[in-house]
């Protein structure tokens, strides 16, 4: 999938004008590519759509102007775009009070590689994390995470006869759930994509 430029990117200005309707258009998005793993966990899937919609976001709340920050936003919201047959998602640990939130998060430590897989038809696709969002002895509760695909993992996962589930096992969180038509049609529009224009 293609990578984010300036010239995708709205400034304020015009980012304000349209703010209202593409916002819709996105929370409708991401509704569609969010899926729920037990009871605490959330993934939304990303396209350049949703992360163009968070770097102008970004852009709005701090009121950046300045070229070369943009250029930073963009090149560090582009590490979210997912490359050809590679599935990019946020990974959200979701906790409502306050209270519960460190002790949550201190019983996922050790959330990785080795406990989130994307299963396919009964073939088990690591998540890839990206860095520093973890350490040994604690975790972010917001995560960036990756599928790597072979191609033919890719054909399997189009073809939607075959079962694809997000499947987390980890010792304090054990959780499967199959990804949802919905979800998977926008997925497989993902994989088809090398490269796409941003909305006008």
């Amino acid at each position: 999938m293609k990578k984010i430029d300036p010239s995708d990117i709205k400034n304020i200005i015009e980012y304000e004008k349209v703010r209202i309707p593409f916002r819709s258009k996105i929370i409708g998005m991401k509704n569609t590519r969010r899926l729920k793993v037990g009871e605490l966990i959330t993934f939304t899937f990303e396209n350049r759509h949703t992360v163009v919609f968070q770097i102008e976001e970004m852009m709005r709340v701090e009121r950046i102007v300045d070229d070369a920050k943009i250029m930073n936003e963009i090149e560090t919201y582009n590490e979210l775009i997912p490359r050809d047959d590679e599935l990019s998602a946020t990974l959200f640990v979701e906790v409502d009070e306050q209270a519960k939130v460190k002790p949550v998060l201190d019983s996922l430590v050790g959330l990785n590689k080795d406990s989130v897989f994307l299963d396919v038809a009964g073939k088990s696709i690591p998540a890839v994390f990206e860095e520093g969002h973890a350490t040994d002895d604690r975790i972010s509760a917001v995560q960036y995470v990756r599928f790597k695909l072979s191609r033919e993992d890719a054909e399997t996962f189009n073809d939607p006869t075959n079962p694809a589930r997000i499947v987390i096992r980890h010792k304090n969180y054990n959780a499967t759930s199959d990804i949802t038509s919905e979800t998977r049609k926008a997925l497989i529009g993902d994989l088809a994509q090398h490269s796409v224009n941003v909305w006008n």
